[in-house]
């Protein structure tokens, strides 16, 4: 069965920094590349930064220089190191496969805010 966990989301000042994390199933994780996504209240989800199983990495323009992705193929974890934030990050941020479909499995999400 399909789980994707995510956390580490909060509040914080503009400019500050918050690591987010997700815990996969070995069963989607481990052939997969992962990403991280973000929908923002009244926009539509958009990916913000993905991964794959050897460690390439893609950003969006608008996270690129201030956000890290990373995993831990062990661990079945994706992180996501967010920097120099911007009241524009704040969206609730979920994982997922870079294939995954809004018809799909998607976690709770982790609530990101920033205060400006």
């Amino acid at each position: 069965q399909v789980q994707l966990v995510e956390s580490g989301g909060g509040l914080v000042q503009a400019g500050g920094s918050l690591r987010l994390s997700c815990a996969a199933s070995g069963s989607i994780f481990s052939i997969n590349t992962m990403g991280w996504y973000r929908q923002a209240p009244g926009k539509q989800r958009e990916l913000v930064a993905s991964i794959t199983i050897f460690g390439s990495t893609n950003y969006a323009d608008s996270v690129k220089g201030r956000f890290t992705i990373s995993r831990d193929n062990a661990k079945n974890t994706v992180y996501l190191q967010m920097n120099s934030l911007e009241p524009e990050d704040t969206a609730v941020y979920y994982c997922n496969t870079l294939k995954a479909t809004r018809y799909d499995y998607w976690g709770q999400g982790t609530q990101v805010t920033v205060s400006s």
